[in-house]
């Protein structure tokens, strides 16, 4: 009997040592997994490897579409004066930069654009904090910012130049008008998906008012309302370009959107093909700037993108 029960007792003890080493081995395990999830997150992408990514695919697009243009070029599949050559735009571009005119065309937009974006964030941001916590405030004026977002831009430069005229003013009007319902419905789509555990928890800790809005409600509606941002400046700026183009004055100076319809004026194809590349640029170049870093600051304090 001794040997019986000192025999179960070792084979207990064998598979009490066996669980043992197998949580030691378990607890082993998801240490190292954590430890190289955090290696992935922490590590730095190596700057050629960058290049590579990121640099090269819109290089190589770019280059396609200048080879296939040349190739249609010396293919006549239209007359000169409707298809120029890339040359003949670059020609354009290095005329406008030795007469000291190609920044102050880029620049007279730019500073009307990021003025007028900015001054549509003071007024969108606290009208969607209004709509989306007041339900009296959502009810009379949600359908009217909605109706205001699907109008087009351009539709109110012709009351803009009546109201307020040719000037500075009719244009930062106009930009207002266009952007100003994008950013406030972002952020009202950005505080509705804000879980409503988020909230309670927030006032039950005393964050109430404008406490509550800064501490709670922005954080948590940061992702919509950083997409409403994004669609502000595009109505931001296709609402200039519109004004630019219709409403023309020696006090308004010469900007992309004038550029372009003096292009059209003066039956220039390559001063057209200028313009609209010039108003390409810089909306890639403000996405790349601004939005972009934004995007990826917002997504990596929410543990959503890990660096490779």
């Amino acid at each position: 009997m001794a040997s019986t029960e000192t025999g179960v007792d070792t084979e207990k003890d064998g598979s009490t040592t066996a669980e043992q080493n197998g949580d030691a081995y378990g607890l082993a395990g998801l240490e190292a997994g954590l430890d190289a999830l955090d290696s992935v997150q922490s590590g730095r992408t190596p700057l050629r490897e960058t290049l590579i990514r990121k640099v090269l695919p819109p290089v190589t697009a770019v280059a396609l579409v200048l080879v296939v243009w040349q190739l249609l070029v010396w293919a006549n599949v239209a007359p000169d004066y409707k298809l120029p050559a890339p040359s003949d735009v670059w020609g354009e571009v290095s005329d406008a930069w030795v007469q000291g005119t190609l920044l102050d065309y880029i620049w007279t937009s730019v500073s009307r654009g990021l003025l007028g974006f900015l001054l549509a964030l003071a007024i969108g941001t606290p009208l969607g904090l209004l709509v989306a916590r007041v339900a009296f405030v959502r009810a009379a004026i949600g359908p009217i910012l909605s109706g205001l977002q699907s109008l087009p831009s351009v539709a109110w430069v012709p009351p803009a130049v009546i109201w307020l005229g040719l000037n500075d003013k009719m244009m930062y009007a106009v930009i207002l008008l266009g952007a100003v319902p994008s950013i406030a419905n972002g952020l009202v789509a950005g505080i509705d998906q804000i879980p409503p555990l988020f909230l309670r928890a927030g006032r039950t800790m005393g964050a109430t008012g404008l406490r509550g809005a800064w501490h709670i409600v922005m954080p948590g509606a940061l992702p919509g309302y950083l997409a409403g941002l994004k669609q502000g400046w595009a109505f931001s700026w296709r609402s200039l370009m519109a004004a630019e183009i219709i409403a023309s004055s020696p006090d308004l100076g010469v900007g992309l959107g004038q550029l372009l319809e003096n292009g059209r004026n003066n039956s220039s194809m390559p001063q057209v093909f200028l313009a609209i590349f010039l108003i390409l640029l810089v909306g890639i170049a403000i996405d790349l700037l601004i939005f972009s870093p934004l995007e990826r600051w917002v997504l990596r304090s929410r543990g959503l993108l890990v660096t490779r």
